[in-house]
């Protein structure tokens, strides 16, 4: 392939969109990493050889896209250009799909969605509840490109806006559009995007940086992996654009090496632009040189912070230094970088092309553009969703997410990742913005959203998200390494019934501490899931506390095993299943669990007949008394 200029890359997409028959049957496999987990790739194949062996390729496409964001419904296939939904689809449907859907026009109802509020099975992508509240401005190109093809991206626009920052706007202007968009940086902190890249253009260097920042290593957060397999080139296109900007002529990367399909994708899209002429010198013609590589890294969760990200591509530990110098005076290698993540430079091209107008149009006053979440935990529908910044969380998790699983309360959604807040039940018609978020005493992060119902406790949940933050933190810092351990400790006192009334204050102390005094984001932030959960879960403290009684029945140490003598039928399934043989009987006899033997593993309870629920879980002075007769009963033996 040529490189293109300008004109030959209008003339390209012309002949791309023209060789594209607008009525031609495309059927689209999502192939994300969630829907390879569901054997994506094997589907694609089938459906490959068949239309092959039916001689159908002059009347169906098949192309394999990246994440559609409905992750749990793989794998999905999306028949366009009528958008029919299909989802789960199993080796044996595809016959039935090619024959019916892609020749017939005829929809097979099985296949379809099905609400679950109303029963009715929905036919189009768009209609599903899931998708239809959402605005997709970045994630919805993810459907219906083939992120190893970049003609995919050439044909929806692709590099238009790399071509209208070179020839037909100054750097200055592309910062000034980007600023008046009122883009803020999506890797956590929220910044102005265009007042970093001013300051960085500014600096008196002939040696600058940009980075992407991919190190994604929240729990349950998988958006900028999505974007980078799905769509890598939209992230290319903004680094060129940010690039010529900044006036940087090199770019880097950072991904972790847990990413294989992003990085394979990346690394393709990559070389592939380097074909076309839109990276290495003189893109599209011009007179601007920059170029971007791939660099994995190894997994630590500090190296998302930009020193320990830099001081990893510079070759050496993932360390956080002292803030100043910021990175737009010493950076890599000591000259003027510019580090945004993954969704932020994903946003730049569509600034350029439509406006900066259009772009702040959506948002809110001070939080412009949408926002992709990762909706995971205790909801109906879980998996990537892009909304407008200002949408409140009661319609993301009810409208979207469709609601709490198994008819259970909700109970709190934490925001943000590890360190994020937990916000309770009367927050839920807050609007999800940046400043909104902070107030409550949570953080909007890279986008992670847990939630949790009834079953989940509250203190536990604190321990949980600070106990990853604790081993992940690099040990630099006094107040985040020995802080956070100690903090640890007392939650776990407190979860095993060891607490004492004072240990509230030590935990709100210590929390303080750590958050004002440590080197960088990951122990400043930290303290998040503790000193929310006290501000709005304070009675579940006291109750582990004063009660030794954990009402959401989730701490170990706090919970006894029961099986209820009139409800036991005899059945043997938790005496097979008990992996420590803590429960003794016969067939159609009624069953006892040896509570000096009972891990709590919880494995009776998983495996009782729900018609018998012969099986259930105590607390607190309930607790004390199962136990009393237990002992009793040993004594008199």
């Amino acid at each position: 392939m040529k490189k293109v200029d300008p004109e030959k890359l209008e003339k390209l997409r012309a002949q791309i969109t023209a060789s594209r028959e607008k009525e031609k049957t495309c059927i689209t496999i999502c192939g994300g990493t969630g829907c390879h987990a569901y054997g994506c790739e094997e589907i694609a194949e089938i459906f490959k050889n068949e239309i092959k062996k039916q001689k159908l390729g002059d009347k169906i496409d098949i192309r394999v896209t990246g994440c559609h964001g409905f992750c749990e419904r793989g794998p999905i296939v999306v028949i366009q250009p009528e958008g029919i939904f299909y989802q789960r689809v199993r080796k044996e449907d595809i016959q039935e799909i090619i024959s019916k859907t892609a020749v017939g026009k005829e929809v097979i109802p099985r296949l379809l969605y099905k609400d679950p509020q109303k029963g009715v099975r929905i036919e189009k992508e768009r209609e599903v509840p899931f998708y239809k509240k959402q605005k997709r401005i970045i994630f919805g190109r993810n459907g219906f490109i083939d992120p190893t093809d970049i003609k995919d991206y050439i044909a929806l626009d692709g590099y238009k806006a790399v071509s209208k920052a070179l020839f037909e706007m100054r750097p200055e202007e592309i910062i000034s559009e980007v600023k008046k968009s009122g883009l803020r940086g999506r890797g956590g902190g929220g910044f102005p995007t265009g007042k970093k890249w001013e300051i960085c253009r500014e600096k008196d260097s002939s040696v600058k940086y940009i980075v992407c920042n991919a190190d994604e290593g929240d729990p349950g957060a998988y958006m900028d992996r999505s974007l980078l397999e799905g769509n890598p080139h939209s992230i290319i296109e903004g680094m060129i654009i940010g690039a010529y900007a900044i006036g940087a002529g090199k770019g880097y990367i950072y991904v972790r090496l847990e990413y294989p399909l992003a990085v394979k994708n990346v690394t393709l899209a990559i070389e592939k632009a380097r074909e076309y002429g839109f990276l290495g010198e003189s893109i599209l013609g011009s007179d601007f040189d920059f170029d971007i590589s791939v660099f994995k890294g190894a997994g630590a969760f500090v190296s998302g912070e930009e020193t320990s990200l830099m001081a990893s591509i510079e070759g050496r530990r993932a360390f956080p230094r002292q803030r100043p110098p910021y990175p737009a005076d010493k950076g890599l290698w000591g000259k003027p970088t510019n580090i945004n993540n993954v969704e932020t430079w994903a946003n730049v091209p569509l600034i350029v092309e439509k406006g900066a107008q259009w772009y702040s149009r959506i948002g809110t006053e001070t939080s412009k553009g949408t926002k992709i979440f990762s909706l995971v935990g205790k909801i109906n529908n879980t998996g990537l969703v892009e909304v407008p910044m200002g949408m409140t969380l009661r319609e993301i998790i009810y409208d979207i997410g469709g609601g709490i699983k198994n008819g259970k309360k909700f109970k709190a959604v934490q925001t943000g990742g590890p360190s994020g807040g937990c916000l309770p039940a009367d927050m839920l018609d807050q609007p999800i913005d940046f400043d909104t978020l902070t107030r409550a005493g949570s953080i909007m992060g890279s986008g992670g959203m847990i939630v949790m119902d009834e079953d989940n406790c509250m203190v536990d949940v604190a321990r949980y998200f600070l106990k990853f933050t604790q081993e992940e933190s690099c040990g630099k810092c006094v107040p985040c390494r020995i802080g956070t351990k100690e903090m640890v400790e007392i939650l776990t006192r407190i979860t095993e019934g060891k607490g004492e009334i004072g240990d509230i204050k030590k935990l709100k102390d210590l929390a303080e501490t750590v958050k004002n005094a440590s080197l960088c984001g990951l122990g400043q932030t930290a303290p998040n899931p503790v000193l929310t959960t006290l501000r709005y879960f304070m009675d579940e403290y006291i109750e582990h506390i004063e009660e030794k009684k954990c009402s959401a029945l989730s701490c170990k140490e706090l919970i006894v095993y029961f099986i209820e003598p009139e409800k036991c039928v005899g059945c043997l399934l938790c005496k097979k299943n008990c992996p420590v043989n803590a429960i003794s009987g016969e067939r159609k006899q009624v069953h006892v669990i040896d509570q000096d033997i009972c891990i709590k593993c919880g494995a009776c309870l998983d495996v009782c007949p729900p018609k018998v629920s012969a099986i259930s879980k105590y607390t607190g002075k309930d607790k004390e008394k199962i136990l009393e007769q237990h002992n009793r009963k040993k004594t008199k033996k």
